[in-house]
């Protein structure tokens, strides 16, 4: 069932990820839409959960309250509904930012020998695209750090638990991004995109397959992206890469 919830304070794109948060880790919760526009959160849920509930949750941020939606009696007006976007739609940001990675890591993987023979290099174009995707995706993370953390918090365990990790996990990926650029201890740098990229993909597998409608941070709070298998597949390609480049 789904119902529509008046929620006072929101000012901001962040004072909506804290309220999808916090009202959507609520058991019984499916979904949670928050729209400080017109102080609303229409909140999807399995069974009846009462409002006391939810003002509950929200007493540690007093800055927010949640009460019933008045029903306003509406004129007839003929509004065509808004078209769902495609799915090349959706996702043309990250599709875009992984074609430019992957067209410059392979101009760069290619190498002449003494004949000035052309040979394609797979480790200059992994550990380059490797480079390329933490380097850029922790600069959309930068750009806006505390929506990011708030955003991560919503589906990561570990930020979820220990919320300054949705601060730290952006430096984590720009580190990385360095020691690949750089060659600096390829074997730990592996190790340790194995560790993080590994885990990080529990918590999107899991918010997948409980098909939580939620944002995901990939690409910081800059664009709005669905959680989905095509996060699944970010995490795991980057997992795949780093086993493939320890036993090369």
């Amino acid at each position: 069932m789904t119902h529509t919830y008046e929620v006072t304070g929101m000012t901001c794109e962040a004072c909506e990820y804290k309220i999808q948060h916090v009202l959507g880790n609520i058991e019984g919760v499916k979904s949670v839409i928050p729209n400080r526009t017109n102080n609303t959160a229409i909140i999807e849920m399995d069974k009846h959960i009462p409002l006391s509930k939810f003002q509950e949750v929200l007493k540690p941020y007093p800055k927010y309250s949640v009460a019933e939606k008045a029903i306003m009696p509406m004129p007839a007006m003929n509004i065509e509904e808004e078209k769902p976007k495609s799915w090349f739609a959706t996702y043309k940001p990250l599709l875009l930012i992984f074609g430019f990675i992957t067209g410059v890591s392979a101009l760069t993987a290619f190498h002449s020998d003494i004949f000035e023979v052309q040979h394609f290099s797979w480790m200059h174009f992994m550990s380059h695209f490797m480079a390329g995707f933490f380097l850029v995706f922790s600069f959309f993370k930068l750009l806006d750090l505390k929506g990011f953390a708030e955003s991560y918090a919503m589906y990561d365990l570990l930020a979820m638990k220990v919320p300054v990790y949705g601060y730290i996990y952006p430096l984590i990926e720009l580190a990385l991004g360095i020691a690949y650029l750089t060659n600096y201890y390829p074997f730990a740098t592996n190790i340790a995109t194995i560790i993080v990229m590994g885990f990080s993909s529990f918590g999107v597998i899991k918010s997948v397959l409980d098909k939580r409608k939620i944002r995901c941070a990939c690409l910081g709070a800059v664009f709005n992206l669905p959680m989905s298998t095509v996060t699944i597949i970010e995490d795991l390609l980057m997992v795949g890469m780093a086993m493939a480049m320890l036993f090369m």
